[in-house]
């Protein structure tokens, strides 16, 4: 689904793919309050069900960039799949923003924070199938997250469990019904099970890995060589609103702006509870002030660290080759965060 962009005068239009989320925030909120067009942007949004579809615009150059799980950059950028394409991503969009869901079938008097898994699923387990888990990509936070939380509890997979891949908005209906047993993804996508009563949540991804980076800004190769002043822009708008997005006096616009069909399409009442500092869990309250970082003290740089972060997590699931340095920072390019600075400082 397309958002049309304003018409600026002479201006080529910048398709910008992002997935709905709470953590589409920055492209939302650049949107809305006009932060594209401050820096002379014609920006059209188009809305993506999932991230198989965010890797396939990009590779087959539908999208000029897009807001993207940071698996993805190196799956394109260093062909880890059957897609190759040059990308480059200029900003960290936030931290943190996902949780572990399970099945309110699932008491947490057996499971606790997932210590309990092991000795349920050995003892008690009675569904003539696997326990399923869904993440939402092969490459994706959400699949690393799951996998450490599952070791950290004497879990494997596929041993153990079966790891399964759904777009995020379809996994609260699919945990509804029963086909699944729990999921990894980003708000608002737990808190509709949560609060629904059809789940409630063990662990958040600040709990299991602080400060882990998640969504980014991903550029396409042929529209950083072909517009470079205006990808520069892109970035330093979405700079911007990252700053905004992380504004407690901005917080209540920001609800309002991602209750909108056009992107999330969630109640504010289900968007508030991991964006109000206070996360009910299923089974209780707990003071979550850093649930969602969109900005902060080198939050948004793209460092060889944060792409390490993603790599390391990779490996460890056993679906990537070890790599250089070299060619991370190919990918993740601190001198363009560092224009995008500068050209932030100056609009």
């Amino acid at each position: 689904m397309e958002i049309s962009g304003s018409q600026t005068s002479g201006k080529h239009s910048i398709r910008l793919g992002y997935v709905p989320l709470s953590d589409c925030a920055p492209i939302a909120v650049a949107k809305e309050t006009g932060i594209f067009e401050r820096y002379g942007l014609n920006v059209v949004l188009s809305r993506e069900l999932g991230w198989a579809s965010v890797r396939d615009k990009m590779f087959y150059g539908d999208l000029e960039a897009a807001q993207s799980i940071a698996g993805i950059a190196f799956a394109l950028g260093m062909g880890l799949g059957e897609l190759r394409c040059e990308v480059a991503v200029p900003l960290i969009l936030n931290l943190h923003g996902n949780a572990i869901t399970l099945s309110s079938e699932l008491k947490t008097s057996d499971i606790g924070k997932g210590e309990g898994l092991q000795k349920y699923l050995t003892h008690s387990w009675k569904k003539d199938r696997p326990f399923t888990l869904a993440a939402t990509h092969r490459y994706s936070s959400h699949h690393i997250l799951l996998n450490q939380w599952l070791r950290r509890h004497g879990l494997s997979t596929p041993s153990d469990v079966e790891i399964i891949f759904l777009p995020p908005p379809l996994m609260p209906r699919h945990l509804k019904a029963g086909h699944i047993d729990g999921y990894c993804v980003g708000e608002p996508w737990n808190s509709e099970s949560i609060l629904a009563g059809t789940g409630w949540c063990p662990a958040t991804s600040s709990d299991l890995s602080h400060g882990h980076p998640e969504k980014v800004l991903l550029l396409s190769g042929k529209f950083l060589r072909e517009r470079k002043d205006e990808s520069t822009a892109l970035a330093a708008a979405l700079l911007d609103a990252c700053k905004l997005c992380q504004d407690p006096g901005f917080r209540n616009e920001m609800i309002s702006i991602l209750a909108l069909k056009e992107y999330t399409g969630a109640s504010e009442r289900i968007l508030r509870n991991s964006l109000s500092g206070q996360f009910n869990t299923g089974i209780g309250s707990s003071n979550h002030t850093a649930f969602h970082v969109f900005h902060g003290e080198s939050v948004n740089r793209p460092t060889v660290e944060k792409a390490s972060w993603v790599l390391a997590g990779l490996r460890g699931i056993g679906i990537l080759p070890d790599v250089t340095a070299g060619s991370l920072s190919r990918i993740y390019r601190e001198d363009l965060f560092h224009a995008a600075t500068l050209c932030s400082q100056g609009a």
